[in-house]
């Protein structure tokens, strides 16, 4: 396999993963969300996860990658322009979600405002008010059908396109969206990946990470195993 070949299979596979973690995470946030047993800290932590990193794959994309692409394959141009504009309708409703009121208000009395409460254990087990779950859950399905039709509509379009990036062209890439991460929740992310990839893709992916998170992904992982199986409720 030729460099330029292996390049774009990493393009791919890193691609491949870092959407298959939006679904994950976004289905994930509309299970949990109708979840009485869920505690509030673990549902703020997913959204807020999702609200975060979905905003900067996407301004990657139409910062980055895209001018990429169009300099080496001119003719993506109108279908990528077409991919920046569904990123700016999965703003707005992005923007619903981040307004959803997780911060736990109370009343005096000691339940939170909004209507009927529920509560939680382990994760964060302060309770969440019926209105404020009905309000997060209407919210999250918005975002996880918007980023679900957003990418069938881009990955026929990106993965034969990003044969047109050179290796270096990835690599500082893939290196920029490293750093830039947001530090929201990151022990989601790697659970994420996690359950997207094999371990070997998992770890092509996260060759470029700081040694420092290197050597904290056994405690990350951990820390993800735990929360996960709170937002899906099992207990085991």
């Amino acid at each position: 396999m030729t460099m330029q070949a292996e390049s774009h299979a990493q393009a791919l596979t890193e691609t491949r993963l870092a959407h298959e973690t939006h679904r994950l995470a976004t289905g994930l946030l509309v299970d949990a969300a109708g979840r009485t047993t869920v505690p509030r800290q673990a549902l703020a932590r997913l959204r807020d996860f999702i609200v975060a990193n979905l905003r900067h794959h996407h301004e990657t994309e139409d910062a980055w990658l895209w001018p990429l692409v169009v300099a080496a394959a001119p003719d993506t141009k109108g279908a990528l322009d077409e991919l920046s504009e569904e990123h700016d309708r999965l703003d707005s409703a992005l923007d619903r979600l981040a307004a959803v009121d997780l911060t736990g208000t109370e009343e005096p009395g000691g339940e939170p405002t909004g209507g009927e409460s529920v509560s939680g254990e382990g994760t964060g087990g302060e309770s969440v008010s019926g209105d404020r779950r009905h309000a997060l859950r209407e919210a999250a399905v918005a975002v996880r059908d918007s980023v679900r039709d957003h990418l069938t509509h881009e990955e026929p379009v990106l993965f034969p396109a990003l044969r047109h990036i050179t290796p270096t062209q990835w690599e500082e890439f893939a290196q920029r969206v490293i750093a830039s991460t947001p530090p929201v929740a990151g022990h989601l992310m790697i659970g994420f990946l996690d359950e997207a990839g094999t371990p070997a893709e998992v770890e092509s992916m996260l060759v470029h990470m700081p040694a420092p998170a290197k050597a904290a992904l056994p405690a990350l992982r951990g820390q993800a195993a735990a929360e996960l199986r709170a937002l899906r409720g099992d207990g085991s």
